[in-house]
């Protein structure tokens, strides 16, 4: 049986980095991950650049940022290593980056560089991984973990899990780190797909079925109140519902069979402008309204009503009015969302209150769990990612200080 000061289940974002930062401090690691391929989803993540980490963060108020029972549970790890810290890292291996907006990171050339990073870092601390080799089942005895795993026995005083969540199981994601904790009598945060795409179906749909492949920017918002939430960001028409930035960041809050509000001109008075436009034009009203909004949008709105139909003079003022309220707050009630098919991560996990904010490790001595099989979900934009690195980077330092102490 091997003996490792450190194994870390998960060869992903969050598990290569604190595999490579603890090597580096000395401790002899192992990664395990079942799966062939390393990190696939830094691979397909950013449309395959990778959006790293956001310039915007502010780790004093991460409740902005991140969702969880207890949003500022991921304060301490994300003031103690920075979305600035890790642009070093990424600019001291000559890695090409640039801003796309709201602080948001992406490397110039491909993810690749991202992942070709953490193997650099991980070869430097001398990290064995061990690929594809699977966990079959994980014993605590007299203070050290034992695995069985595809490779044979191994054995450690510090299990670390980076097993990631539930989101886009074709490329390897499953419930493992959630059925450790289980294993260990640890509390879960129930869980469901973020970051998702929206559905719709039935009649209602019908007239926006024909804009698939329609972008746009949009105000949305869900919620009421203290609880309402609200982004400014593009929206997508698919063939099953809606997606895009906007819809992504505001499924995250999104509660199922209550409504989200759209505004489909965000920078235009609608009413203002068609009444103005009334007074002045012989064109119809579907063509008027092509000027503030995208023309395919015009046409599947003006075509639901007879009244609309017409030239906008003729259009009565009621009638111009609703459509022009219509369009700046839309409420629809989705009929559920795509799934971890396309979730982009997983919100809920393993329950913070498990867990130490300054080191990882869960009531289970020694026990360990980082990134995003934790109850902390960001903002799309690069947000996911640095709770990845932070989480990481705040369990290697508490490992090597373990391994100090023995």
């Amino acid at each position: 049986m091997t003996q490792w000061d450190a194994v870390i289940v998960g060869a992903g974002a969050a598990g290569l980095f604190c595999a490579g930062v603890a090597g580096q401090l000395g401790l002899k690691v192992l990664v395990l991950d079942h799966s062939a391929k390393v990190a696939e989803k830094i691979r397909i993540s950013g449309g395959g650049r990778c959006n790293f980490t956001n310039r915007n963060l502010d780790p004093s108020a991460p409740h902005k940022h991140y969702l969880g029972q207890n949003p500022h549970f991921c304060r301490s790890a994300l003031s103690r290593y920075s979305p600035q810290d890790f642009l070093e890292l990424v600019q001291k291996h000559g890695i090409a980056f640039h801003e796309k907006h709201k602080g948001q990171l992406f490397c110039d050339r491909s993810a690749e560089d991202i992942i070709r990073m953490l193997l650099s870092e991980c070869d430097a601390g001398g990290v064995t991984r061990w690929q594809p080799c699977g966990v079959r089942s994980v014993r605590f005895t007299d203070g050290r973990y034992e695995l069985d795993t595809d490779r044979g026995p191994v054995q450690t005083s510090a299990l670390v899990v980076a097993t990631g969540g539930l989101s886009i199981p074709k490329i390897g994601a499953t419930g493992w780190g959630y059925d450790l904790a289980s294993q260990f009598g640890l509390r879960l945060v129930e869980r469901r797909p973020g970051l998702v795409p929206l559905t719709f179906d039935g009649a209602a749909w019908a007239p926006y079925a024909q804009l698939a492949g329609l972008a746009l920017p949009v105000g949305i918002e869900t919620g009421e109140k203290k609880a309402r939430m609200h982004f400014d960001e593009d929206l997508l028409f698919t063939h099953r519902g809606l997606s895009g930035p906007a819809v992504l960041q505001i499924s995250s809050y999104w509660q199922g069979g209550t409504p989200i509000r759209l505004n489909l001109a965000p920078e235009v008075d609608l009413p203002e402008r068609l009444q103005e436009a009334k007074l002045r034009s012989r064109k119809l009203l579907a063509n008027e309204l092509a000027q503030l909004v995208p023309s395919r949008l015009a046409e599947a709105w003006t075509g639901q009503n007879p009244l609309w139909q017409r030239t906008v003079a003729e259009v009565p003022d009621k009638a111009l009015t609703q459509l022009a309220e219509a369009l700046s707050g839309w409420s629809l009630v989705p009929t559920g969302s795509e799934g971890y098919q396309k979730a982009e991560v997983t919100l809920g996990g393993v329950d913070t209150r498990e867990l130490s904010s300054q080191t990882m490790e869960s009531k289970q001595p020694g026990l360990y769990f980082i990134g995003e099989v934790v109850d902390v979900t960001g903002w799309l934009g690069g947000y996911n990612f640095q709770w990845a690195w932070a989480s990481a980077h705040a369990c290697a330092r508490a490992l090597a200080q373990r391994q100090a102490l023995a």
